[in-house]
């Protein structure tokens, strides 16, 4: 019996049958083994029983019947299993016609934003070759496609202890997106069905998350498809909408316009950047990643913005090279954008970071309306010794200084660090011999302060760079700190803008 109402199966999943023939004896069918494991799957998820149907029978000579037209017009959601034998034949494009047909007359196509028909892609077809009605929505790829030897390898559901994890993973997506799409049907804490599709699969309405935020996941290379399917699946599974939710076009001008309507929606968007500069769309002279981050560059600090450059990468062609030093070596200075070259897992808590919501602050720090301006001289262990002229400074003229720790374990040096940028009325972050990456998570920790529980703004902020000269020193640029630059010995009237902005504040508090 259907978990869905007014339908009597769940879903079909609609193949050719020479892709459930074993590759060798002894082994199950592979349409049998997803059949059996997304049913499994389903059922542990919902909590009840999922009714997954196939028509098992051969399509050799058999006329398509209206048993099975009938049969497919009280079906709620269609698996379509796409290969090269799918897309020949000419039954299986008589089922999915026939669901495309039936849906409209009854519904349409989607609910809220949501396709009722899933797109499985055992094997590699070019997208142009995916029929018709297929063609826009996103597809679960069972596979693994290098586009320099244009050859895909296809995941084995295989159960032993050298299984590839990636067939596993895919199927728990798709279980999990038809899942969510059976709460919609049903009513159950979702958006509420709206929006009759045509017959292409496309909607004009957008459902809203019920409790989280739209997230924008820019389409990446192949190299990084693992991580950026790893993001999307934890992002969803924590209640947020996940855009693109349907195949970009890669015709340029539609392209733009399609992704600026996502970005519009959006209130983050996250770009992973690889090793490829991969696809350039037809009428278009940059590649799809890099449209997709201008576009959001373009959104001009309404969009917060997240780049992410994993570490140690080695870029190989030079249209990447350039795309990547526009952020490695700080010509992002764009309000909203944090770039990060780290492991996946700052990525990660980068982004629960910025999606978590507002929390009531814990710790509300004295304004010291009276006193003199405190200010947390921040720095690297290597140039303790560089900074003393600064402080000196500082102290001369009328401020209180507070220092980095560098002793005692680490949650007791984080401590203190967090709770000095919650206690001084304005920071100077001395850059000198540490990396580019170290300025950066200081400039991150700056944007994000208010997140650890700050409620009064900073009075001043700055970068003060001194030496060795590096080219990435050469393009730091903050569009809410006063940045400072002075490779040779250190001169007072530099911080002189920064004394007035702080000392002015600081009397308008008096």
């Amino acid at each position: 019996m259907s978990q869905v109402p007014n339908f009597d199966e769940d879903i079909f999943i609609s193949y050719a049958h020479i892709d459930n023939e074993p590759l060798a004896e002894g082994m199950e069918g592979w349409i049998e083994t997803l059949h059996e494991r997304l049913q499994i799957r389903l059922e542990q998820l919902t909590g009840e029983a999922v009714s997954v149907w196939r028509d098992r029978k051969l399509q050799g000579n058999d006329i398509f019947s209206e048993t099975l037209v009938t049969k497919l017009a009280k079906v709620a959601i269609l698996v379509s299993i796409l290969s090269p034998r799918y897309v020949r034949s000419e039954w299986c494009l008589k089922e999915l016609s026939e669901f495309c047909q039936r849906a409209a007359e009854h519904g349409g196509l989607s609910v809220g934003d949501k396709s009722r028909i899933f797109k499985v892609v055992k094997t590699y077809i070019p997208l142009d070759e995916h029929p018709p009605q297929l063609q826009n929505l996103l597809g679960y790829e069972f596979y693994e496609y290098d586009p320099e030897r244009d050859r895909a390898k296809e995941f084995i559901p295989d159960v032993t202890a050298t299984r590839d994890l990636r067939y596993w993973e895919r199927l728990d997506d798709l279980a999990y997106d038809i899942k969510q799409l059976i709460e919609i049907m049903k009513g159950e804490g979702a958006p509420s069905v709206a929006g009759v599709a045509d017959s292409s699969g496309s909607s004009s309405d957008s459902a809203a998350p019920a409790t989280g935020k739209v997230i924008y996941l820019a389409e990446t290379t192949s190299d990084l498809s693992k991580e950026r399917d790893l993001i999307k699946r934890e992002l969803q599974q924590h209640g947020h909408v996940v855009l693109p939710d349907k195949e970009l076009p890669l015709f340029g001008p539609t392209l733009k316009e399609t992704v600026s309507e996502y970005l519009k929606r959006s209130e983050l968007s996250i770009h992973l950047l690889g090793a490829s500069y991969g696809i350039i769309p037809e009428e278009a002279d940059k590649s799809l990643a890099h449209i997709q981050s201008e576009l959001a560059e373009e959104c001009d600090g309404r969009l917060r913005r997240i780049v992410w450059i994993p570490a140690g990468l080695e870029v190989r062609h030079e249209a990447q090279k350039s795309f990547i030093n526009h952020f490695q070596f700080g010509l992002n200075g764009h309000k909203g954008t944090e770039v990060l070259q780290t492991p996946l897992e700052d990525l990660k808590q980068l982004i629960e970071e910025r999606l978590r919501p507002p929390q009531t602050p814990v710790h509300t720090p004295s304004s010291n309306a009276g006193g003199a301006a405190s200010v947390y001289l921040i720095c690297d262990k290597e140039d303790m010794a560089d900074i003393a002229s600064i402080e000196g400074c500082l102290y001369d003229r009328g401020m209180d200084v507070l220092l980095p720790a560098f002793e005692g374990d680490e949650a007791q040096i984080k401590e203190y660090h967090k709770e000095s940028l919650m206690d001084c009325d304005a920071v100077l972050v001395y850059y000198g011999r540490a990396n580019d990456i170290w300025l950066r998570m200081k400039q991150r920790e700056l944007q994000k302060i208010a997140g650890y529980g700050r409620t009064r703004p900073l009075l001043g902020k700055a970068i003060y760079i001194g030496g060795p000269p590096t080219p990435p020193k050469e393009h730091v640029r903050d569009r809410e700190a006063l940045v400072i630059k002075n490779y040779e010995s250190f001169s007072q009237g530099l911080l002189q803008p920064f004394f007035d902005k702080v000392l002015k504040a600081k009397g308008a508090l008096s």
